[in-house]
């Protein structure tokens, strides 16, 4: 199957609108897409794998074991499969935690999912580091980032957790929330815990982060941009004053806005290089980033707000479940929404259902 044929077929399963087939396609979409970030590419067979999945002929275990079983019984690979075994299992694993429900805010929690991403694949996988490491980037014209020193690895992730927990998101826009978001992302990152594969485990903690707070990501962003994401990271923690580099989150934070917005920042690689700052700032001036970005609502409304478009006949007692809210909660969120003028009901309280008054595209 084509790469072409594969994401046709995953936007018509996305388009069905099916919830278990488009929710396995998204998934399989990221994962996917995640595999950039360390220059692998899928195989053909992996991805005739994930059509099986997403049909629900095989379940993901049989997915993992399909892929384990064709590496261990190819004797002679093509030039072409030589390098996808690391980015076909990771994709099926990736999928199979995007696929679950649980979650734990905590660094044990990041650590597992390094582990469960990576044994068998990595040597030290769900390991931290002993040692410093540092890593020739492209966008710095083979410099590196200061990553944490492995003797405070521990303490300085305790503490951004911590931090992270007591910080509160109620009250804040949807702009400030992003630009924290950003920030703790970044932070974390830039400690580079594992000595292989900190990008990926990141990003599917992040994502199932996220998804607490009632959201769900733009799957195309990842799966389209996952280079620019590790990029983006890159140029947030790394500074050169006597070239005037400046460490900032500006990129991060556009990457942010169009995976929980729909904005359409354009996510070039090119843009990001530290020889090309001038020309980067001519790119922003023309960005529309659309009015989604000036609501003035919480990333909990967001979550409601979204809910809504998909199902308008969408209860209040079905929205706390898919917000993980109570509906004492939702009640005063989905007023808050009523009194911006953002929603309205139409056909009565019983079988009425919800109205959006503002544009999210």
């Amino acid at each position: 199957m084509s790469e072409e044929k594969w994401q046709m077929d995953l936007a018509e399963y996305i388009r069905l609108g099916e919830p278990e087939m488009s929710e396995k396609s998204q998934a399989w979409q990221i994962a996917i897409g995640l595999q950039q970030v360390d220059g692998l590419k899928t195989s053909a067979y992996l991805l005739d794998t994930a059509k099986e999945h997403i049909e629900g002929n095989i379940t993901i275990k049989e997915a993992q074991k399909r892929i384990h079983s064709y590496y261990e019984q190819r004797t002679e690979r093509l030039n072409i499969e030589e390098n996808t075994q690391e980015a076909d299992v990771v994709s099926a694993r990736i999928t199979e935690l995007l696929g679950e429900k649980t979650f734990q805010f905590s660094p044990v929690e990041w650590q597992t999912i390094h582990r469960r991403l990576f044994e068998g694949v990595l040597k030290d996988a769900g390991k931290i580091r002993t040692w410093n490491i540092t890593k020739k980037e492209w966008v710095l014209n083979g410099e590196s980032v200061i990553y944490a020193s492995c003797n405070n690895i521990k303490e300085t992730i305790d503490y951004d957790f911590q931090m992270e927990k007591q910080f509160s998101y109620e009250g804040l826009s949807i702009e400030e929330s992003i630009r924290h978001l950003v920030k703790f992302t970044s932070d974390i990152w830039q400690i580079h815990p594992f000595c292989e594969g900190n990008t990926r485990a990141t990003a599917v903690f992040i994502i199932k982060y996220l998804r607490t707070f009632g959201l769900n990501v733009n799957n195309e962003t990842f799966q389209n941009h996952s280079w620019y994401f590790r990029n983006a990271l890159v140029r947030a923690n790394y500074s050169d004053l006597t070239k005037g580099i400046h460490a900032t989150t500006k990129y991060l934070e556009q990457f942010f806005s169009n995976l929980l917005l729909g904005t359409s920042y354009p996510l070039k690689n090119r843009y990001l290089h530290v020889d090309y700052v001038e020309e980067i700032q001519k790119g922003n001036d023309k960005i529309s980033k659309g009015n989604i970005c000036t609501l003035d609502c919480p990333l909990d409304e967001l979550a409601i707000l979204k809910l809504i478009i998909e199902n308008p006949s969408i209860t209040q007692k079905e929205l706390a479940k898919q917000i993980k809210k109570s509906e004492r909660t939702v009640k005063m969120k989905v007023a808050s929404l009523r009194e911006k003028g953002h929603i309205k009901r139409v056909n009565g309280k019983r079988n009425g259902k919800w109205e959006v008054l503002i544009d999210l595209k």
